[in-house]
């Protein structure tokens, strides 16, 4: 076994088959804010196993890197939470897949990078790895960011290799994000004299029918295509069940390509809702492939893979923000991420594996 539990902490073998050590991962809970059994077990097995490296420990993140003269820096990161337990611990395997909460997202692309940490002391680039707490919830709590405010010197790279579920393709760039609420105004009235009143429910029907007629635009960049969606995912209006509602909102999330900037999304949201009552809530900006750096273009003809676009918000965007370019590469399935049945294929993760360590082996 690659982990054992006892009175102690829970000990993991990096040399392990990166298909057990994902098992062995995903058998230490760490749901978001609930990260620190599993990064210690993280942190001490570096310590131990990686004696290359220098280690640091940052709240519930563990950062290790190379301090070698390498002309170039390679940044692999992946984040050590899970969305909450659904019944799905601790994992099984059943033929060639391995089930168990985290397993797509991302404890498969954790491994990858924890096993490369400790079997690969001499890569041909200086490297970085990043493993950090609460991506799965509210942006403030993002562990990246907490390392990006305060040991900014960790996050400088040439290129960033985010280990998100992405079935081993290279998922290029990702989409911003942007949410907001529409808000439709009438007049109370007792639902028996309607007509005294204005229903402003009814009103935000104005709304759905801008959302029904509108065309999404798809933009290609670098070779890959980013299709852009505007949907209506909530609505939030009524007093009673006999009074004409007065208010309605509905909020709408709009995903764009990253060609946009935030605040031109957020021009174009009021575009389309012109004349109504719009209130932007939440931002997040795209980042564009960065498929054209010259470490990029190294990680592509190591693998053979053809870039296509992430479709999503990732971490990705944080390094594009820093002037790095960062792309999305890992084992899981992205389809099955935050799903009771969450599953990684093995031969995905050995895959995916073999092909990033030929591409940190390469000096050219």
């Amino acid at each position: 076994m690659s982990v054992t539990a006892g009175s102690g902490p829970f000990k993991l073998d990096l040399t392990a088959d990166p298909v057990e050590l994902t098992a062995a991962l995903v058998d230490i809970p760490s749901v978001s804010g609930e990260e620190s059994a599993l990064a210690g077990a993280v942190e001490a097995a570096l310590r131990e196993q990686a004696p290359h490296l220098e280690v640091l420990r940052d709240g519930n993140a563990v950062l290790a890197r190379t301090t070698g003269d390498r002309a170039t820096r390679v940044l692999l990161a992946g984040h050590l939470d899970t969305v909450p337990i659904a019944d799905n611990l601790p994992s099984r395997r059943d033929g060639d897949a391995l089930y168990g909460c985290g397993t797509s997202d991302m404890k498969a692309g954790d491994a990858m990078i924890a096993h490369l940490a400790a079997t690969l002391p001499d890569p041909a680039h200086e490297l970085t790895l990043v493993f950090y707490d609460c991506e799965e919830i509210e942006a403030a709590r993002n562990g990246l960011g907490r390392i990006e405010r305060s040991l900014p010197d960790w996050l400088h790279a040439d290129l960033a290799i985010l280990a998100e579920p992405t079935d081993g393709a290279v998922e290029a760039g990702c989409q911003g994000t942007l949410r907001a609420v529409i808000r439709t105004e009438g007049h109370r009235a007792h639902s028996a004299r309607s007509w005294l009143g204005r229903n402003a429910i009814h009103a935000a029907a104005e709304v759905l029918d801008r959302l029904n007629a509108y065309q999404a635009r798809q933009v290609d960049i670098d070779g890959c295509v980013y299709r852009e969606g505007l949907q209506a995912v909530r609505i939030a209006g009524g007093v009673a069940g006999n009074v004409v509602p007065d208010a309605c909102e509905v909020t709408v999330n709009f995903r764009f390509a990253p060609d946009r900037t935030v605040a031109a999304a957020a021009d174009h949201v009021a575009e389309v809702f012109a004349g109504l009552n719009v209130r932007i809530t939440d931002t997040a900006a795209g980042a564009l492939p960065g498929l054209d750096a010259p470490a990029a273009r190294r990680f592509l003809a190591a693998t053979g893979a053809r870039p296509v676009a992430k479709y999503g918000w990732t971490d990705v965007s944080r390094f594009a923000a820093l002037g790095i370019p960062a792309i999305n590469f890992g084992p899981g399935d992205p389809n099955l991420a935050h799903t009771r049945e969450e599953h990684v294929a093995t031969d995905r993760i050995t895959h995916c594996t073999d092909l990033l360590r030929t591409f940190l082996s390469q000096t050219r």
